[in-house]
């Protein structure tokens, strides 16, 4: 079997699809309102200026990688392309966002604690494990 074939080998399961629908909505969400302000976001200037202040620098920059990871890997997971690699880079991405934001806030989010970031976590470890499931590119290509 390919490297490419493992990557993109999956089941013919609608779990992860049933969490792949919801998960890539809430990241390319996220993302938008980095990258765009879209949403009620501030856009790379706002929350590159953010970063920055707490000490995730040079902001822009890292505004534009988280953006950049959320709205492009939440869009590879709505379509079930690349789920397996854009799972881990938006695991990485709230692992970071956990441990450098949420995580001295404790765990509840009326707290800005690091629960909803924990959730996005865990759900995005699952698909990196599963893959992509039932109605993916993935699957499509990996059959073929």
């Amino acid at each position: 079997m390919s490297a490419i074939n493992k990557i993109l080998v999956t089941n013919d399961s609608f779990s992860a699809l049933a969490l792949r629908l919801p998960l890539g909505i809430i990241f390319a969400a996220h993302g938008a309102q980095k990258l765009f302000g879209w949403f009620g976001g501030y856009g790379l200037a706002g929350t590159g200026q953010w970063m920055e202040s707490i000490g995730l620098g040079p902001g822009v920059l890292m505004a534009a990688l988280s953006g950049s990871a959320e709205f492009f890997g939440g869009l590879a997971l709505l379509i079930g392309l690349l789920v397996r690699p854009a799972a881990l880079v938006l695991a990485v991405t709230m692992l970071v966002a956990i441990v450098t934001v949420h995580l001295s806030n404790g765990l509840f989010m009326s707290n800005n604690g690091y629960e909803f970031g924990l959730a996005l976590l865990a759900g995005s470890v699952s698909l990196l494990i599963s893959g992509a499931g039932r109605f993916s590119i993935d699957r499509l290509i990996a059959k073929a």
